[in-house]
């Protein structure tokens, strides 16, 4: 047997359509077996609230040992996952390709893709994860929407908690007047001078992007037009991450077919796919050809799918950027999110930035406990600030006058995490809020970046 960590770590398909994955028994003997050689090995106690509870479980079992935990214990081990996939790619020394074959990730998936197919996924739950949806009619009504998902909303934000399970206390995205499908009908001109002129790219709006921040595909836009690369925008629909998180594999399937159909006409013509969201990038280029790996159009957009501080890098190694770039007064706190990180690609945004003259970037690279739509419910919130406590004392340490990372969600977060820290460090977040590319929009004097 080789010791662990000393390949690079592979991932198989996910077996969904075999009978086989949803057979209780046999799902209930891959968990022990899984859990077992966790509870023998323990390097990710720090990760996440998953694996304190499974070592807290096992240790105040009768025995010590897994034997006497009884398996409808598990559960609240499974709810606490994320799919952040920080465990599988940073910590576990047995991953495939080690004969253990572990992916603690992917085994909590088969365990909610089990509960999905037997209807226990709650109502509300399934709500808050149709994101297109939402964001039609959060944007069709904006002011109202915004107005009763407010933190100081004492009318309707405990009646949210009390009827759909989010914590009143929990910063909930703003929507938009106007989609960022709708806002980019008009394209900025395009750099013919820039080194990389001749590059062309479709931006993946993904659903924050296109319904809740639209600046971030506008500065998104407006950087890669001034360095010469011409731009479209589509949406065909979700990346599908809110419903893979519930275990609704088959529709995540579905979604990937329909997209990747969509964007294949563009890749065909030598267009490059940029995502805005790290999340929704992960979900392009790794889970969907986990999941229909026989979808060439999905293996294709996989292969042309860049994240948006990875294709700006690139663009800088290959090309050389356009001139014009001006240096950001006070200095950025940079989170580098998860789903960056588990694309496997190094600190692009951290990269990106240090393009800037004068760069003064503070990297943060530690799950903020966020979640997605996980960090948001009742039972959740007050665990997700607790995970993410390290990372809000970095930033506020850090001090800088912009806090960013590429998954907005994170970002808010942990300003309220910073928010809270009281006695224990500096608690004023800084001021603005940003994704990394609007920082480099600002940079290169598009943007204002005021936004909060």
């Amino acid at each position: 047997m080789r010791e662990g960590s000393l390949e690079a770590p592979t991932r198989h398909p996910i077996a969904w359509q075999d009978p086989d994955f949803y057979d209780e028994a046999k799902l209930d003997a891959e968990l022990r077996r899984v859990f077992d050689i966790c509870h023998g090995c323990r390097r990710c106690f720090n990760l996440c609230d998953s694996f304190p509870r499974l070592f807290d479980l096992i240790d105040g079992s009768e025995s010590g040992e897994l034997d006497t935990v009884k398996s409808e214990d598990f559960k609240p081990v499974v709810d606490a996952c994320t799919l952040c996939d920080m465990c599988f790619l940073t910590k576990c020394p047995y991953v495939p390709p080690h004969e253990f074959n572990l992916d603690f990730p992917h085994l909590m998936l088969r365990y909610r893709a089990v509960e999905q197919k037997k209807g226990k996924v709650g109502f509300f739950e399934k709500q808050l994860t149709e994101t297109d949806r939402n964001g039609h009619v959060g944007c069709h009504t904006s002011g109202l929407a915004n107005w009763a998902s407010g933190l100081k909303n004492n009318l309707t934000r405990p009646l949210l908690e009390k009827v759909a399970g989010v914590h009143k206390d929990a910063e909930l995205p703003e929507y938009a007047p106007k989609t960022l499908m709708r806002e980019a009908k008009t394209a900025p001109p395009v750099n013919r001078d820039a080194p990389a002129f001749g590059r062309k790219a479709v931006l993946y709006a993904t659903c924050f992007a296109n319904f809740n921040e639209t600046s971030i595909g506008l500065a998104a836009r407006a950087v890669l037009a001034h360095n010469g690369v011409e731009t479209e925008v589509l949406y065909p629909r979700c990346c599908g991450m809110p419903q893979l998180e519930q275990g609704d594999i088959a529709r995540v399937a579905d979604g990937a077919a329909e997209v990747a159909a969509a964007l294949a006409p563009y890749i065909d013509r030598g267009y490059d796919v940029v995502a805005l969201v790290p999340s929704c990038a992960l979900m392009l280029k790794f889970e969907w050809p986990l999941i229909v790996p026989d979808n060439a159009a999905v293996k294709h957009l996989a292969d042309a799918t860049y994240d948006a501080s990875e294709y700006i890098v690139e663009i800088a190694n290959k090309e050389g950027l356009a001139p014009g770039l001006k240096a950001l007064d006070g200095g950025v706190a940079l989170h580098i999110a998860c789903h960056a990180r588990a694309q496997n690609v190094g600190r692009k945004a951290a990269e990106m930035l240090s393009f800037i003259p004068d760069a003064d970037v503070a990297v943060i690279e530690r799950c903020s406990g966020h979640g997605g739509a996980w960090g948001v419910r009742k039972e959740n919130f007050p665990v997700a600030l607790k995970v993410g406590k390290p990372v809000a004392r970095q930033a506020a340490g850090a001090d800088k006058a912009y806090l960013a990372s590429e998954c907005p969600l994170a970002a808010h977060h942990i300003r309220q995490g910073v928010e809270r820290l009281g006695g224990d460090a500096k608690a004023t977040p800084p001021e603005r809020t940003l994704h990394p590319i609007e920082l480099f929009a600002k940079a290169y004097g598009f943007l204002a970046a005021e936004r909060g």
